[in-house]
């Protein structure tokens, strides 16, 4: 009818209204919004205390809200975009590459001659194997249990030396050659049983020498800068001392010759000596003269303090008139 279809045209109408109102109404709310947006951050950061404003780890979850962090922060934009794979052209003219400077030539490389055996190239003098083998700290070189069996090449400058433990078996004189500033050679603990005369007379500075624990039956011709001598737990008799081997060693201070083979006490013994083992050799005897002055009474030699005798066969007792100038009475046995 007339009437029905005026209706349907009116409904049809209505809903045409209410859809067309709806899609103005989201772009009005969305400019609202964004107007709205900045407002309300302006009134966040008014609210802070910024004269008093302090982020640690306990109050950054406070301060700053994390859960939207990618709404106000897209770097998306803003990362490069590498492109994996592709290098630079290379120029085609050379005359485009960049002047770096000129550069030496590299050698070129002569074939050999047949004229005769190439020779290999002289080790410098500077005392590299030595440091190789043992441990070299400022002027002092550790060689200690380095299963060496003789002393290595030693740097021009080496003020020390320990070359401990090892199975060195003789020592000679070129092993030192050289070393004027050698102050201690110390060889505990080998398995030394020779050393040339000449092996340590011609270190000027040599001032300790200790070869306990060797093999040794002779001593060497010491230097007369030697203060320290330690030469126990050898093999050493009387017939292995050269005779007066100590009286020119005028600042000698440490005599120990201790657990060797000596049947008498090396005499004579310089005035600086301070101490002098001798214990558990075989001396059964000594002379009036052996540390004071028989013909000189009035003789007081202070420095001696310590001497050892004990473990020797002899009876201290019986040379009463060989101690008159010393501070002490040797150890050893009196009865």
């Amino acid at each position: 009818t007339p009437a029905g279809c005026r209706m349907r045209t009116l409904a049809w109408l209505g809903i045409a209204s209410l859809c067309l109102g709806a899609a103005w109404a989201v772009p009005a709310k969305e400019e609202r919004r964004k107007a709205e947006k900045p407002k309300a951050d302006l009134a966040l950061y008014e609210n802070l205390d910024l004269d008093n404003y302090d982020l640690t780890l306990d109050n950054y979850g406070e301060i700053l809200d994390l859960s939207n962090y990618e709404e106000l922060y897209d770097y998306g934009d803003l990362a490069p975009k590498i492109e994996v794979g592709t290098l630079a052209p290379r120029p085609k003219d050379p005359t485009a590459l960049p002047n770096l400077g000129t550069t030496a030539e590299t050698p070129k490389l002569q074939p050999p001659t047949t004229a005769g055996p190439v020779r290999p190239a002289p080790v410098p003098p500077q005392g590299l194997p030595s440091c190789l083998l043992c441990l070299c700290i400022g002027t002092s070189v550790y060689c200690d249990d380095a299963d060496l069996e003789h002393i290595p090449p030693l740097p021009p400058e080496t003020t020390y030396l320990y070359a401990r433990f090892n199975r060195i078996g003789a020592i000679h004189a070129s092993d030192f050659m050289g070393l004027k500033k050698l102050k201690r050679i110390d060889l505990t603990s080998n398995s030394i049983s020779w050393a040339d005369v000449d092996a340590f007379r011609l270190l000027p500075s040599l001032q300790e020498l200790i070869l306990p624990e060797n093999r040794l039956t002779a001593l060497p011709e010491l230097p007369r800068s030697i203060v320290r001598l330690d030469a126990r737990l050898n093999r050493i008799p009387s017939t292995g001392l050269r005779p007066e081997a100590f009286r020119d060693l005028k600042q000698l201070q440490f005599l120990h010759l201790s657990d060797n083979q000596l049947d008498n006490i090396p005499v004579p013994l310089p005035e600086s000596l301070r101490s002098l083992h001798l214990q558990n050799n075989n001396i059964q005897t000594m002379h009036e003269d052996t540390f004071c002055d028989s013909q000189d009474h009035s003789q007081i030699r202070r420095a001696l303090e310590d001497i050892r005798l004990d473990g020797n066969p002899i009876n201290l007792s019986l040379f009463p008139n060989a101690y008159f100038c010393l501070p002490r009475l040797p150890m050893g046995r009196f009865f």
